[in-house]
């Protein structure tokens, strides 16, 4: 198998191009800074994963800067800190403004001189075109989770994904999902049968950060640690 083989990268966005990680502990820092105790990086990253997870199942059609916002909540009430709703939205509504990972616009760059590049994201519309716009490149779809009314890893992402792609012509043969999260991605791209490329961007990092782990490792057909990594092996691959 080789990445040539491929026609269409469909791609999760956060974590994956832009770098959500920072992005959070920068928002969420009027309230960590308000907990008595000190906490890493990851054991918040961690708190946020928990709390995320179990609002996009209890609330699957409520828009994401909304959803993060009620995180920010509930975190701080397990924290036993004041927040009002106002600072809660602020934060939730600072997606926009998350970097992107330094090597994504130019990676995504050079792969779409030679595929059609497609968003799989749990994200709103709003949110995204702020990413969308540190990212530099023309998305051929870009799907959210505002579009779809539900969160990956539920199948249903991936249902609306592969419909809409066999609309424009593209088979599932032709499509390599890349994306750094196990649990939300790779999981359900093994149930649905569809090629994956892991863009593990925290190999060398303690803990699962903002991403739970699943409860058993899905299979991956590609591992790369950056996205340069992922356009240098196409590169090495074309020259071969």
């Amino acid at each position: 198998m080789k990445l040539s083989d491929f026609k269409v990268l469909t791609f999760d966005c956060y974590g994956t191009l832009i770098d959500w990680e920072t992005g959070l502990l920068e928002a969420l820092k009027p309230l960590t800074d308000r907990v008595p105790r000190k906490l890493s990086g990851n054991e918040i990253l961690e708190t946020f994963a928990r709390y995320e997870s179990l609002q996009q199942e209890r609330t699957p059609t409520k828009v994401y800067s909304e959803l993060i916002a009620t995180v920010c909540k509930r975190m701080a009430e397990g924290w036993a800190i004041p927040a009002s709703w106002d600072e809660c939205l602020q934060c939730g509504h600072s997606v926009k403004d998350w970097p992107a990972f330094p090597d994504s616009a130019e990676a995504l760059a050079y792969l779409k001189e030679y595929y059609k590049l497609v968003i799989l994201s749990n994200v709103d519309n709003e949110s995204f075109a702020g990413s969308s716009a540190k990212l530099g490149v023309s998305f051929d779809a870009i799907y959210t989770a505002q579009d779809i009314g539900t969160y990956k890893p539920r199948d249903n992402n991936f249902h609306y994904l592969l419909d809409m792609l066999a609309r424009a012509g593209t088979q599932k043969s032709d499509i390599l999902h890349t994306a750094q999260s196990l649990r939300h991605d790779h999981v359900p791209a093994n149930r649905h049968e569809l090629k994956s490329c892991w863009i593990d961007r925290q190999h060398n990092r303690e803990g699962s950060g903002a991403t739970p782990l699943p409860s058993e490792m899905p299979h991956y057909d590609f591992r790369y640690f950056s996205m340069a990594e992922l356009a240098e092996a196409h590169r090495k691959e074309l020259a071969e």
